[in-house]
C-alpha cells in the first residue's frame, strides 16, 4: 500500500499548491504565461517535465522493452530539433505573443491563425488523452484500480490542477517534477542492473538485435521514428508558450541549453532501464507497462523499496506535468485565438481566465473520449506528434526563416499537413512508424510550390520575425 499513498501524498501536495498559486491569478498573462516573469531555472524545469511524457515512460518504454537501443531515434529526433530551437528562442520570446497561433497570424493572416488552432487542439487532447492512460495504469498496478477507473480518477485531477492557477501553477511544480523525475530514473538504473546480474545477464538474456543501431529495422524506418519527434518538437505550442513566459531572451536561450542536457540524460535512462527490466520480467503482457511495473515489482530483480517508491515518483510526476501543459496549451487557444480575437476583442481580465478554465473542463472530457479510438499509446502518440510536425512545423520555420514564404503558402502547408495526417493515418491505415512521411512531403511541397507562385510578403510581415535586436518593453 505504500505505493498508493505516496501516489495520493503526491497528488494531494499538488492541489494545495495549485489552490495557493490560484490566488495569485489576476489576468489571462498570469494564467497563460505566468505574467512573462519565469527565470531560467524553473524555465528549465518545466520545459524538461513537459517533454518528458507518458510518450517518453510508456510508449517509448515500451518500445525499448521491445526492440532495444533503436527506440532511441525517437529521442535522437528530440534532441536534434532543441539544438535548432537555441538559435530560435531569442526571437520567439522577442514577438512576445501569447500562443503559437498569434504568431501565424502575424506573419501570415487569420485563417493559418484558425488552422492552426485547429491543428492544435486535435493534436493535443490526443496527447492529453495518453496521460490519462498512463495515470490509469499507475493506479492499475499500484493499487488494483480497474483501468478505466483509474483513467477517469486521472482525467477530473488533471483537469481540475490545470484549471486552478495555469501557468504559474504549472512553471513552480515543474522544477520539483524535473528533479525526481531525474533522481528517480538515475537511482533506479544502477540498482535494477545490479539486481539483475549485472550487463553481461542482459547482454546474453536479450537477442542481439536489441543492441543494434537500427535493430532488426533499417535507415528508413529510423527517419519514420525520429521525424514525427523532430517535428513535432520544432511546431511544439507549450514549448513556445513557456518562451512566451521567459524574463527575457537571454533567460529563454540559456534554458534551452539546461532542457537538451536533461532530455538526453533522462530518455536513455530510461532507455536503458526498460531494456534492463525486460531482461528480467521478460513476459510482460502489456510491454508498454515496463516502467511502471519495475516501480512496482522491482523488488523482485533487486530495485530496493525506496528506488522504486522514486520511481514512481518520477512516472506521476512525468504524466501530470506532461497533462497539465498540454491540456493548458488548447484552451489557451480558443480563448486567445477563436474568442478574444474574434468574438470579443475587447474581453480581459477575470473573464478570460474563468472561460479559459471552462475550456480546461471541456477539452479534458474530448481528450478523455479520443482514448477510444486508439489500440495503444504508441499509436496515440506518434499520430498526435505527425498532425503537429506536419500541420505546423513547416510554416512555424518558414515564419522565422524564410522571407519569401507567402500568406497563401503558410495556410497550404497547414492545411495539407494537417489533412494530410488524417487522411494517411485514418483513410489509408498508414502505421505509426510511416505516418510521418505523406502529411509532411504534402506540407513543404505545398509550402514552397504556392509561396513561390504568390506575390511576396511586404517586409512589415517578415521583418519582426527576422531582425536580431533586443526588442523594447513588453506590453
Amino acid at each position: 500500500m505504500i505505493y498508493f499513498w505516496v501516489v495520493m501524498a503526491y497528488m494531494g501536495g499538488l492541489v494545495g499548491l495549485g489552490l495557493y498559486k490560484s490566488r495569485s491569478v489576476k489576468n489571462q498573462n498570469d494564467f497563460m504565461v505566468a505574467g512573462r516573469k519565469v527565470p531560467t531555472i524553473l524555465l528549465v524545469g518545466t520545459l524538461v517535465s513537459t517533454w518528458i511524457g507518458s510518450g517518453s515512460i510508456i510508449a517509448g518504454a515500451g518500445l525499448a522493452y521491445r526492440r532495444g537501443i533503436s527506440e532511441l531515434w525517437g529521442s535522437v529526433g528530440a534532441w536534434a530539433a532543441i539544438v535548432l530551437v537555441y538559435f530560435l528562442a531569442g526571437r520567439v520570446r522577442r514577438i512576445a505573443q501569447y500562443t503559437v497561433p498569434d504568431i501565424l497570424e502575424k506573419r501570415y493572416n487569420k485563417w493559418a491563425r484558425i488552422l492552426g488552432t485547429v491543428t492544435i487542439i486535435i493534436a493535443y487532447t490526443t496527447i492529453v488523452g495518453y496521460q490519462f492512460k498512463g495515470g490509469g495504469m499507475v493506479l492499475d498496478l499500484v493499487a488494483g484500480i480497474p483501468m478505466k477507473y483509474g483513467v477517469i480518477f486521472t482525467a477530473v485531477f488533471i483537469i481540475l490542477y490545470t484549471s486552478m492557477a495555469g501557468m504559474i501553477s504549472i512553471v513552480t511544480l515543474d522544477i520539483f517534477n524535473g528533479t525526481i523525475i531525474l533522481i528517480g530514473i538515475l537511482i533506479a538504473v544502477p540498482f535494477l542492473l545490479h539486481g539483475v546480474g549485472g550487463i553481461q545477464h542482459v547482454l546474453t538474456t536479450l537477442p542481439a538485435d536489441h543492441f543494434k543501431v537500427f535493430g532488426h529495422e533499417n535507415a528508413v524506418w529510423a527517419m519514420g521514428v525520429a521525424f514525427p519527434v523532430f517535428f513535432l518538437l520544432l511546431g511544439e505550442s507549450s514549448m513556445y508558450q513557456k518562451f512566451f513566459s521567459a524574463k527575457n531572451e537571454k533567460a529563454a536561450r540559456t534554458a534551452v541549453v539546461g532542457w537538451i542536457a536533461g532530455t538526453i540524460v533522462i530518455e536513455t535512462m530510461i532507455c536503458f532501464l526498460s531494456i534492463i527490466a525486460s531482461s528480467y520480467f521478460t513476459h510482460l503482457k502489456d510491454s508498454e507497462t515496463v516502467i511502471l511495473y519495475t516501480a512496482r515489482h522491482g523488488q523482485e530483480a533487486g530495485l530496493p523499496l525506496f528506488a522504486g517508491v522514486m520511481l514512481l515518483g518520477a512516472a506521476v510526476a512525468i504524466i501530470v506535468s506532461t497533462g497539465n501543459s498540454f491540456l493548458l496549451t488548447p484552451s489557451t487557444n480558443i480563448t486567445r485565438d477563436i474568442y478574444q480575437r474574434f468574438i470579443n476583442p475587447n474581453a480581459g481580465g477575470k473573464h478570460l481566465v474563468w472561460l479559459q478554465r471552462f475550456w480546461v473542463v471541456i477539452l479534458g472530457i474530448m481528450a478523455y473520449l479520443l482514448l477510444t479510438q486508439f489500440k495503444t499509446v504508441l499509436e496515440m502518440a506518434y499520430t498526435a506528434y505527425t498532425m503537429i510536425g506536419a500541420g505546423l512545423t513547416p510554416a512555424i520555420l518558414a515564419a522565422f526563416l524564410w522571407k519569401r514564404v507567402t500568406a497563401a503558402g503558410g495556410v497550404a502547408s497547414i492545411l495539407g499537413g494537417m489533412l494530410g495526417t488524417l487522411v494517411a493515418k485514418f483513410g489509408f491505415g498508414v502505421g505509426w512508424d510511416y505516418l510521418i512521411f505523406p502529411p509532411i512531403i504534402l506540407s513543404f511541397v505545398l509550402l514552397i510550390v504556392v509561396s513561390l507562385l504568390t506575390p511576396p510578403s511586404p517586409e512589415e510581415k517578415w521583418k519582426p520575425f527576422m531582425e536580431k535586436q533586443e526588442a523594447g518593453p513588453i506590453r
